[in-house]
């Protein structure tokens, strides 16, 4: 039965028997019509009640763990990263919801994210906080990660040179992003004390051990006198080296000109009427190119702008104008209408799309009439659209779906062209 409902042939057979069973029973034709609605519906995308149980019982879990035990909850769902939203979106969902976000530190981090109590001071209580992992930093090896949490205090950078033996590359790393503060001096300090350590390394042939580091108090790395990296460099090293924003939510370097546009932020969304036309913007969580039954491609996509997800959708009529921003731009700014389905339930239907770092860059060299210009531009002309392939290529699934003609084009070569990204995309996605 449920097969058969997924396949335009059987579908109108199932439908004949439904309605001549449930007339037999007593239901009237109004009944029938609008029951009949609701499982031709279901038809596209039912599955079998013991499928069901299996997404149910795993969803109620993770539900209560995460309101009881949220920091356990995260810790988990990062270690083990399902993969449908990026690593920065459920950190930034733990900081929506109070929970503490302990930095890197290769004196308290392990190779898998893990919880510590945090004191809250005045109060005398305390709560679990969330602290980052070590297999979060790009290019390290299960070796060093395994040798950084086995050798497990250090009481100094020389120390943790020569017993972790970290490469310079991870080493540098870990500097940028704050694991090596607990050492003294700053940042771009620690940065020059690594490139000497390895130098030394390199001209002793046996390590570092003859290397010299100019002490402050202790076993504390003095100071060179170089600048710290400001609030911007350190933000771009977390978003690098890890591929998430710890310290602080990226989009908060854009709230005064977001303000400046009348941006409308996720939790504010929430009140929006059906059918106002607003102004979202956000970081890109996910695009998703689903096939729909009528052929026709329509893009998802979710941003994350610190308050919440806003959740858009782009119809084919508006690809010609948005298509390429959205798949290939990271912060985005998009109009749109709302849609809503429900008290709930809504979507912003895209109209236009703006490369939001663009824009802001604009605003920065231009000022804000020539945002506002930008913004006013006129979309092109219908006529101008490319045109379809012809008919003769088609993608269609064995449930009677169409897929776009385009659906299946990914970029050329291997790999992704722009290196790491930090959104998900689904299969059929150009983004």
């Amino acid at each position: 039965m449920r097969r058969g409902l997924s396949h335009p042939e059987s579908q109108g057979l199932i439908k004949v028997w439904f309605a001549r069973r449930a007339a037999a029973r007593g239901y009237d034709d109004e009944v029938i019509a609008r029951t009949w609605k609701i499982i031709e519906a279901f038809g596209s995308y039912g599955f079998c009640k013991a499928h069901a149980v299996a997404f149910a019982v795993p969803t109620y879990q993770s539900a209560w763990l995460k309101a009881h035990h949220p920091a356990a909850f995260y810790a988990g769902l990062l270690t083990h990263d399902p993969g449908m939203y990026p690593k920065r979106l459920l950190l930034a969902d733990a900081r929506r919801r109070g929970v503490p976000v302990l930095p890197l530190d290769v004196n308290r981090s392990a190779v898998a994210h893990r919880i510590e109590l945090v004191s809250d001071e005045g109060k005398g209580e305390g709560s679990w906080g969330l602290r980052l992992a070590l297999s979060d930093v790009h290019g390290i090896s299960e070796a060093e990660a395994a040798r950084i949490e086995d050798g497990q205090p250090y009481t100094s950078l020389m120390d943790f040179w020569q017993r972790a033996r970290p490469g310079r590359p991870v080493a540098e790393r870990l500097a940028q992003v704050g694991a090596l503060d607990a050492f003294g001096a700053n940042r771009r300090d620690l940065l020059l004390h690594l490139s000497e350590l390895h130098r030394a390394h390199r001209s002793s042939g046996s390590g570092a051990r003859g290397a010299q580091l100019p002490l402050g108090d202790g076993h504390r790395t003095a100071s060179v006198g170089l600048p710290d990296l400001n609030e911007a460099e350190r933000l771009s090293a977390e978003l690098g080296v890890l591929s998430m924003d710890v310290s602080r939510h990226l989009m908060g370097d854009h709230q005064a000109f977001l303000d400046e546009l009348g941006v409308v932020s996720a939790k504010r969304l929430r009140e929006a009427r059906h059918g106002e036309t607003v102004l979202v913007a956000g970081a890109k969580v996910a695009t998703q190119t689903p096939p729909i039954r009528s052929g026709r491609r329509v893009v998802f996509t979710t941003l994350d702008d610190g308050s919440g997800l806003a959740d858009l959708a782009f119809f084919e009529d508006s690809h010609a104008a948005c298509a390429h921003t959205v798949f290939h731009s990271w912060l985005l700014l998009v109009r749109g209408v709302v849609q809503r389905r429900g008290a709930r339930s809504l979507s912003v239907v895209g109209a236009a799309a703006w490369n939001l770092a663009e824009l802001a860059e604009l605003r920065r060299t231009g000022g804000l009439d020539a945002v506002a210009a930008r913004l006013a531009e006129e979309e092109p002309e219908k006529d101008a659209v490319e045109e379809a392939p012809g008919p003769g290529r088609r993608i269609r699934m064995e449930t009677g779906y169409e897929m776009n003609p385009w659906a299946d084009l990914q970029p050329p070569g291997e790999g992704t062209p722009t290196g790491r990204k930090l959104w998900h995309q689904s299969p059929g996605s150009a983004g």
